[in-house]
């Protein structure tokens, strides 16, 4: 009998081990990385799309659809989603809260602190719209421009979510599985940092089991928000020589592994 019991106990212990390895399992890895880049610049094209492709990493580009080298570059666009990329909407002006402090760039036609639910909402779909013409992909990410998620007073959050499968937000943090707000997914904005302190960023993202979410603007420059090339090229050497331990991935398939794993709990529970 409790050579029994012993052998239930051992399975028992075996099964929350599984469960517990599970639960801060990352596509079988220690940690998730995402890389995002915000407002569809030329330098994105010319200068990350190359650095990625060369080291078979993937990133997420969120998209201002009205920006010239977007809708200059249509065809360019369109080989990085062919290439795995994703292609996420970041709105079709990039309207900001005008009335917030540090807010002078925001010009008052497209001020979000004047806009309406159905105007905000309008501009996003007819993004999406933009967006599927070059990928033909109906499942979509969304980032707040300037992190605001109100319109006057009014969240906007709830008007948009039937639209996108998880959004992404900008408070520095980095996120877990099992409890994120996959309609506010926290990032880290990059501006200045050193190739070291960028791969430290991901070091305490191995340690916690958990996944960080680059934000950049900027890379090599186009932007007031930037990296130099140096430090961007460092992190992405550092993914690629540490591709076993780390899980680079686009900010879509990250969230839907969440959605997965999440899903996969409360049916074991």
């Amino acid at each position: 009998m409790n050579k029994i019991l012993t052998k239930s106990s051992l399975l028992l212990l075996l099964c929350l081990f599984c469960a517990a390895a599970y639960a801060q399992d990352w596509n079988k890895k220690k940690c998730a990385v995402v890389l995002t880049y915000d407002d569809a610049l030329n330098v994105h094209l010319d200068n990350v799309v190359p650095a990625l492709d060369s080291l078979q990493l993937k990133g997420t580009f969120y998209l201002t659809a009205a920006a010239a080298p977007f809708a200059k570059r249509l065809e360019e666009w369109k080989k990085v989603a062919a290439n795995k990329h994703e292609l996420a909407n970041h709105t079709l002006f990039h309207p900001c809260n005008g009335s917030l402090p540090g807010r002078g760039f925001v010009t008052a036609d497209y001020d979000l602190s004047t806009y309406s639910l159905r105007r905000i909402r309008d501009e996003i779909r007819m993004t999406n719209t933009a967006l599927e013409a070059l990928d033909g992909k109906k499942e979509r990410t969304f980032a707040y421009p300037c992190g605001d998620m109100t319109v006057g007073d009014t969240s906007y959050v709830d008007a948009i979510r039937v639209d996108f499968v998880a959004a992404r937000g900008v408070q520095s943090v980095l996120v877990p599985k099992g409890n994120a707000d996959l309609y506010n997914v926290g990032s880290y904005m990059i501006n200045g940092q050193t190739g070291d302190e960028l791969i430290a960023l991901v070091k305490k993202a191995m340690q916690s089991r958990s996944m960080v979410v680059f934000l950049f603007h900027g890379v090599g420059g186009e932007h007031g928000l930037n990296v130099s090339l140096e430090a961007h090229s460092k992190l992405l050497h550092f993914l690629k020589e540490h591709e076993k331990e780390i899980w680079t991935t686009t900010f879509l398939d990250a969230v839907q592994h969440i959605k997965a794993s999440n899903k996969a709990d409360k049916a074991n529970q």
